[in-house]
């Protein structure tokens, strides 16, 4: 049964409407969720700290009864041990081969591959395991394990791994380009023996550096993400900063800067600022609840036009939503007011909606859909004095200006989900053809010529 949560109003600044933020419940049961990926289907795969993956089905909320993979006995848990990551192979429909990222008994982190059960889709053949590799964390720390798993849009598999964990990166790890640790590797799995290595890796062929790395200087990245030609990189602070970090998927050999820089600041007794290093794309300071980012995705779904281009995260210890748009030459960060639970993880359907789970401190685990509401909002945030006539209406419907002498450019009309069924442009007349709406509630939204919106409620007969 799905439920909504929470609404929050958030007023972009330099935006002219309001947006609203609604979580609505997938489903509950889930013990400390760390990952929720599609395979290309309907079925959202939800992974669980302790080594369990399960099969959730958002439409109707169900959980499959048997878990797509349990491999709890050959983990460790502790801290933030666990069962981190998991990524489906870009032919998996085919070949059936997806990757995990876990933390063994020992406390090393582990990637491997494994593959669907020939005879069940919904289960995975657990003794099809195929290390790929095995990173040990800088003894005795079991944070800062990293643990996320994407395809780049080149079809090599990238790896997040944090810098081994203390406080401060005692070992230097960040800026050695020796270790794995600290650092964004990018493989290929699809030639070598256990993989390959792509020539364009900065250090391949080389003695500079480990031949995995594309890119270093990392604490702990927890979570990173593609958009179309951008690779999105959220990288949890020491004391001040939570920083957001976007390149070019081809800009490989970037140094973020850990632990010689916290943000775009000099870390306290990290390393002089040699000028080599990328600074964030943007960060935000701790405070107000703030401390520990969860990366998220840039929304590219169709049901929330307002939500397109905007990059979504949020902060574990505050329970706030944060968006940023993702083509701001200088971007600003907006949160929404905390929600309930902890949030771990975001995910994207085979829609491109996206999801986030939550772990309350007391309570099971959570999984709800976002939802963007502003279509919905009878807001007026512009000056303007439009309405609509008649209203309810039939076939046609007038916008008018109530003689304030304001100029519409444009309407558009969404249903009840928020999904843009209209975009007219208002020129030579104002009239609007609804006759291919069905009876029941819309909203519209007029925009003038100052770009101001207000929004309007349309019963259609």
């Amino acid at each position: 049964m799905k439920t909504k949560l929470l609404l929050f109003s958030l007023l972009f600044a330099g935006a002219a409407y309001s947006q609203e933020i609604v979580l609505d419940e997938v489903a509950s049961g889930f013990n400390t969720p760390t990952e929720m990926v599609n395979a290309g289907d309907s079925r959202m795969f939800v992974v669980e700290k302790g080594g369990l993956v399960k099969i959730l089905n958002p439409d109707d909320g169900s959980i499959n009864p048997t878990p797509f993979m349990d491999i709890s006995s050959i983990i460790s848990a502790i801290g933030e041990r666990g069962l981190l990551g998991l990524v489906f192979h870009p032919e998996y429909s085919t070949n059936g081969y997806f990757y995990i990222y876990y933390s063994n008994t020992s406390g090393a982190n582990v990637v491997a591959r494994y593959t669907r059960s020939a005879n069940n889709a919904d289960v995975a053949d657990i003794a099809s395991a195929q290390i790929l590799l095995v990173v040990n964390q800088t003894s005795p720390f079991s944070n800062h394990n990293g643990g996320c798993l994407r395809f780049g849009p080149d079809g090599y598999l990238y790896i997040a791994k944090g810098d081994g964990g203390g406080s401060g990166d005692p070992d230097g790890n960040g800026q050695n380009k020796n270790t794995l640790l600290g650092k964004l590797l990018r493989i290929d799995v699809n030639s070598g023996t256990p993989y390959g290595i792509p020539d364009t890796n900065p250090f391949a062929g080389t003695t500079q550096g480990a031949p995995e790395i594309w890119a270093y200087g990392l604490r702990n990245p927890w979570k990173f993400s593609f958009d179309n030609e951008n690779l999105w990189i959220a990288d949890v602070g020491q004391n001040v900063y939570e920083e957001i970090n976007k390149a070019s998927v081809n800009e490989g050999g970037l140094n973020y800067g850990w632990k010689c820089m916290e943000g775009n600041q000099p870390f306290q007794g990290g390393c002089p600022n040699t000028g080599e290093y990328t600074m964030p794309f943007t960060q935000y300071m701790h405070g107000n609840g703030n401390c520990s980012i969860t990366g998220g995705y840039v929304y590219r779904g169709s049901a929330y036009p307002n939500l397109q281009g905007k990059y979504l995260f949020a902060d574990y210890c505050s329970n706030k939503i944060g968006i940023v748009n993702a083509d701001d030459n200088n971007p600003e960060i907006t949160f929404t007011q905390a929600f309930a639970g902890r949030f771990t993880t975001f995910g994207e359907d085979n829609n491109s909606e996206l999801y986030i789970a939550s772990t309350p401190d007391n309570g099971p685990g959570k999984i709800y859909k976002i939802r963007d509401n502003s279509a919905l909002s009878n807001n007026k945030v512009a000056a303007s004095a439009f309405s609509i006539y008649p209203n309810p209406a039939n076939d046609v419907i007038t916008v008018a200006n109530g003689g304030k002498g304001q100029i519409a450019v444009n309407a558009d009309i969404y249903d009840i989900s928020g999904k843009l069924l209209i975009s007219k442009k208002l020129t030579d007349t104002n009239a609007i053809a609804i006759d291919n709406l069905s009876a029941g509630l819309y909203m519209v939204n007029i925009t003038d010529a100052t770009g101001g919106i207000s929004s309007h409620k349309l019963a259609v007969k």
